[in-house]
């Protein structure tokens, strides 16, 4: 009897837990891509000079173009209308109400600076071909500082332009591949870096005014100028010298002394001074997540801040006063939001509300950092998102996300695409696999001249862990990567062919040899970086570079692919992802190729994010989440592709 009672029991516990699982899946609402992109990505670029209105940036209308708002929050008024190259602010005026923003042509990263005022629209940088680059504005507002390679395309020069002429000045001739770290106020001083690898750099002090340059550091480290300080007579950098986290230290300009101001068990990524030196901001990269301290600069004391709807704080960007600041806040399950914030009361507006009205916020998926083992006993980070409809009953497909790179990180922030694969069933493990940033200069370098085999080995382990989740379908795993990421796809379909189901190429990497000889000309001074991660292509590496690149592989792809590519790359070139497609579809696998004339590296406008993120949704559908390669006739397949 007891025992009848029991299974009885147990039978209606079972029942009620599926009833509980099918609510759930019902419980979830479905959104479109259209929706999701709706989700709008703002950001603001600082307030006018009377504090009374903030300039933002937003893609609103489609496009990214200028907006202002008042301070205290309310509508966004459109400043320009561009329908075809985007539009991004940098700042007001600090004096007047002219506005400073750039422009490139279709995403060919070829910037130029340009002044909005009352008679309307001028390019301060008009000559062709020439990149241009916003690196402040002078202590008194009078002027700004900006780079150029308009002498040589190699290089980036470092000019002042006066804002009353409009007329340059040189102030330091880049003929070494130097990159630009910072400047003293009196112009005395300039901060550059010499790229070793791609952790490590030479920091030197130039004195401008006798042209002696001094050394920083004496051991080979990663070193990154960060701020003089306001009272001249030293500056600030973060190093990992002798240490697996950059930390902060101090430079005396006068005796040349070194000293050791912070040190956390993360990476200190930034370091900055308020205007007249009022505040001192810091932030570190804990775990994948962006983490802010402020402190009063005379009494060290640390500045709390209010909670922003349980958001985190990314980023600060004060008032020239220091009386306010604009902080953005987000989450990996909301989008980031701009804030303006009066310090001594405490009190912020709301500037931005980014989340598309039509979708519940309850329907998003607050992303998990899990640990894996990968096939060495190396322990690999990731963020992890589970569909809300997910369940033992209930299983889903999922993908391994690559971020981009090398070098890149996946963090713990809201990406609209990622939400919009979780709502549709995905999961998603984001893997920060060896290589990337973060975790350790140790753990950073584990790749170097190893791409390909140990960094695909840990996203196969990344797969191998969702296999081993309840709410996971095991045969129903994909690979997902832009960039570098893109290669990590290409390579997992090639030298691991039956590991994923299918795979999605967001304009990746295929030809190491051609990519490395085709770097964009102000890359200079990153060139030899890269060539010592991933090898000289002019040399003997070549050989390697041949091995691992998908390009020459394409006979082992038997899984269907999806390729996403921007005409205007100047990174990684459109033949790239024409002659993978070419490739693979003489094998008769599937692919799809999605091809966008006036995008570059990354899709910017709606339109086309819609189209690409659509597309690779109707993708997965079709040969991850359901069997649509079983329902393909292979000997028809080459005709029947859409690009």
């Amino acid at each position: 009897m007891k025992k009848s009672i029991l299974i009885l029991l147990g039978l209606l516990i079972l029942y009620s837990c599926q009833e509980k699982n099918e609510k759930k899946v019902n419980s979830v609402k479905q959104y479109t891509i259209e929706q999701f992109l709706e989700n709008e990505n703002s950001f603001a670029n600082g307030f006018s000079s009377d504090k009374k209105n903030v300039l933002l940036t937003s893609n609103r209308s489609g496009i990214y173009n200028m907006y202002t708002t008042k301070s205290e929050g309310g509508e966004l008024i459109p400043i320009t209308k561009s329908d075809s190259a985007s539009v991004f602010g940098i700042s007001y005026f600090p004096e007047d109400d002219r506005i400073l923003f750039r422009m490139d042509g279709n995403g060919d990263e070829i910037f130029k600076i340009y002044m909005k005022d009352s008679s309307g629209i001028k390019n301060l940088t008009p000559i062709n071909d020439v990149r241009a680059l916003f690196r402040g504005w002078s202590e008194d507002g009078k002027s700004f500082f900006y780079g150029s390679n308009e002498r040589d395309s190699k290089f980036m020069d470092h000019f002042e332009m006066d804002i009353a002429t409009f007329e340059s000045t040189l102030i330091y001739q880049n003929n070494d591949g130097m990159d630009f770290g910072g400047m003293s106020e009196d112009r005395n001083y300039v901060l550059l870096t010499k790229t070793i690898n791609t952790n490590d750099s030479d920091l030197f002090l130039l004195n401008t005014k006798t042209n002696e340059s001094v050394k920083i550091n004496n051991n080979l480290s990663g070193n990154s100028p960060q701020d003089f300080d306001p009272d001249g007579k030293s500056f600030y950098y973060t190093t990992d010298d002798n240490a697996e986290f950059s930390y902060l230290m101090n430079y005396n300009l006068e005796d040349r002394t070194k000293t050791k101001v912070v040190e956390k068990d993360w990476d200190i990524n930034s370091f900055y001074y308020t205007r007249n030196g009022k505040y001192k901001v810091l932030f570190t990269n804990e775990d994948a997540k962006s983490v802010m301290e402020v402190k009063d600069a005379s009494t060290n004391e640390i500045i709390t801040f209010s909670d922003i709807n349980n958001q985190n704080i990314t980023g600060a960007r004060f008032s020239r006063d220091e009386s306010m600041a604009i902080l953005t806040a987000s989450g990996s399950n909301m989008p980031t939001n701009s804030y303006s914030y009066t310090i001594a009361n405490k009190e912020y507006h709301q500037l931005t509300d980014v989340l598309n009205k039509e979708i519940n916020a309850d329907d998003l998926v607050t992303a998990e950092v899990v640990r894996y083992k990968s096939f060495d006993g190396l322990e690999i980070p990731a963020i992890y998102y589970a569909p809300q409809q997910a369940s033992t009953t209930h299983k889903v497909p999922a993908l391994v996300w690559v971020h981009g790179g090398p070098g890149g990180q996946s963090g713990q922030r809201f990406n609209s695409t990622i939400q919009y694969l979780v709502n549709h069933g995905y999961a998603i493990l984001a893997v920060n696999n060896r290589g990337s940033s973060g975790y350790g200069k140790t753990f950073y370098k584990m790749d170097d001249q190893n791409h390909g085999d140990k960094d695909l080995k840990d996203c196969i382990a990344g797969k191998n862990w969702l296999a081993s989740q309840t709410i996971i379908d095991s045969s129903k795993i994909g690979i997902l990567g832009g960039s570098y990421g893109g290669y990590m796809t290409m390579a997992a379909l090639t030298y691991a062919p039956e590991e994923f189901k299918v795979g999605v190429n967001l304009f990746g990497v295929t030809n190491w040899i051609r990519t490395l000889k085709s770097i964009p000309p102000w890359w200079e001074s990153f060139k030899e970086a890269l060539y010592t991660e991933m090898g000289d292509p002019n040399t003997q590496d070549s050989v390697r570079l041949k091995k691992i690149s998908p390009l020459f592989h394409t006979d082992k792809v038997t899984k269907p692919l999806i390729v996403l590519q921007g005409a205007q790359d100047p990174r990684v070139l459109k033949i790239e992802s024409d002659e993978i497609v070419e490739g693979v579809r003489d094998n008769g696998v599937p692919v799809e190729y999605v091809l966008f004339e006036d995008e570059g590296h990354g899709f910017v406008k709606k339109v086309n994010q819609v189209e690409a993120y659509s597309r690779v949704l109707q993708f997965l559908d079709k040969y991850l989440k359901g069997n649509g390669l079983q329902l393909i006739d292979a000997n028809k397949t080459k005709n029947a592709q859409i690009d």
